[in-house]
């Protein structure tokens, strides 16, 4: 039985799709005006991790997950770079496919973009202004009319009475209510517009996604999902503008992802505390980044330090240990049933990749006694690792060349294996000082050396 942590209500709930063995799941995505970091890294991976383990269960799944291509941010950028705002949305959206790529991530089944969906919106804000629930300002700009929607504030919990006592107005705003948003900013001068009911201009984020959502996967719908950040004002706003305009419920479960924190704050673009994807994966293998991203509840809130990415690379590492010397195994090998209902049961709760990842680890263990690899029971155990890590995108590449990966030190493998030579010779010669002297030397370079009845293997660990 799959429970949810689902954001409206605030309570695990068993899952259960509109369509038995169907998901329809929408994701925020990313508005493309920069290299994507880490916050967004983790956000995309919660889900490519959950559209894994949904279709692992055997669900048909959708999944779509937008592209936010015009907005306030990439129009500000584009004039600042002295570039089209085509020009820079393409460089971004291509660097963002290149940074989910190398972490591994599936490609969503649906990557609808804003601009290429204004007929939608310009339809649903008209069903809106239909609904009573939209009006076009003084200036131009049309408004959902918050008070209009008795709905607004069910899934953050926050009471229009108390928003509204904070609440403040821009001198440029013409809105009736301190929490009415835009639907659709009338054309200023030198920025995209498209012809409209109520004049030339373009679309406000909220109604983006509500229109895109609608179009891809229907009015009512199983799974919304996207960053902690966007419960409010972005999904409370989607919700209202959704159900507003179709009169129906729009999605049965919210799923939001946690922080990443650097010294106790959060992670973001605003406060200047971000590490871009591609910062990171140069002084990290992209395996270890993903690992550190899964190894905490995705509901929780995630320290970023270079100490937390080298202990996920350790763990790691002890994982491939592992499987090294192991045969390869395919989807007919035997696994252990046992350990993948285990497996099962943590990750039915809430998508609990902490605890699946410490199953991975059981197995490790039970791996590393059985002295020789090729035993049935060591074959099936590693076969069940190996599969099981494939559900979280881990352990798919060759254990030895994992180990071997990377260059710590600046020692080349060629000269690693110089100095391994020369070792086997002193110990050959019963010269120990000296053999002990070049395995602490690689040692101080990052290259641990073990012997075994096979020889001397290596494995980089830092």
């Amino acid at each position: 039985m799959l429970m949810i942590h689902n954001s409206l209500g605030g309570q695990k709930e068993e899952f259960k799709p509109l369509v038995p063995g169907q998901v329809r799941m929408y994701v925020c995505g990313i508005t493309v005006y920069d290299y994507c970091h880490l916050g967004h890294a983790r956000m995309l991976l919660v889900f490519d991790m959950i559209s894994r383990y949904l279709r692992d269960r055997g669900y048909a799944l959708t999944y779509v997950r937008n592209i936010t291509d015009i907005d306030d941010k990439i129009i500000k950028r584009a004039a600042e770079n002295k570039e089209s705002i085509d020009s820079l949305t393409a460089r971004f959206i291509q660097a963002m496919d290149e940074d989910a790529a190398a972490l591994g991530m599936l490609k969503p089944d649906q990557e609808p973009r804003a601009t290429q969906h204004i007929p939608a919106i310009i339809a649903m804000i008209g069903r809106l202004e239909k609904n009573g629930l939209a009006y076009r300002a003084a200036n131009g700009d049309v408004y959902f009319a918050v008070n209009a929607f008795p709905g607004y504030g069910k899934l953050s919990g926050k009471h229009p009475d108390d928003l509204r006592a904070g609440a403040r107005v821009e001198v440029q705003e013409a809105k009736n209510d301190p929490l009415d948003f835009v639907l659709w900013k009338a054309a200023k001068a030198g920025e995209p517009s498209w012809e409209s009911p109520w004049g030339p201009g373009r679309p406000g984020w909220h109604i983006e996604c509500s229109a895109m959502s609608t179009q891809c996967l229907g009015e009512h719908f199983d799974i919304h999902g996207g960053g902690l950040d966007l419960q409010f004002p972005h999904h409370e706003n989607e919700i209202a503008q959704s159900e507003g305009a179709t009169g129906r419920p729009f999605a049965n479960y919210w799923i939001h992802n946690g922080f990443i924190r650097v010294d106790e704050e959060k992670m973001s673009k605003s406060l200047g505390n971000f590490f871009t994807i591609r910062e990171v994966l140069a002084a990290y293998p992209a395996e270890v980044v993903r690992y550190f991203l899964l190894a905490s509840h995705y509901r929780s809130p995630l320290n970023y330090s270079n100490e937390n990415l080298d202990e996920a690379r350790a763990a790691l590492t002890r994982l491939y240990t592992a499987l090294r010397g192991s045969p390869a195994t395919g989807p007919d090998t035997a696994r252990d049933s046992a350990a993948e209902s285990e497996f099962h049961t943590v990750m039915e709760d809430d998508f609990n990749t902490s605890r699946a990842i410490a199953v991975l680890h059981g197995l490790a263990t039970r791996l590393n006694k059985e002295a020789d690899r090729g035993v049935p029971e060591a074959v099936q155990i590693a076969a069940t690792l190996r599969h099981l890590g494939s559900i979280l995108g881990l352990l798919q590449a060759d254990a030895g060349d994992f180990l071997q990966s990377g260059s710590a030190g600046g020692i080349s493998n060629e000269a690693i294996d110089r100095f391994i030579e020369q070792r086997t010779a002193a110990r050959k010669a019963r010269n120990f000082a000296e053999a002990d002297r070049i395995r602490d030397q690689l040692l101080a370079q990052g290259v641990e050396l073990s012997d075994g009845p096979k020889g001397t293997i290596w494995t980089r660990v830092q």
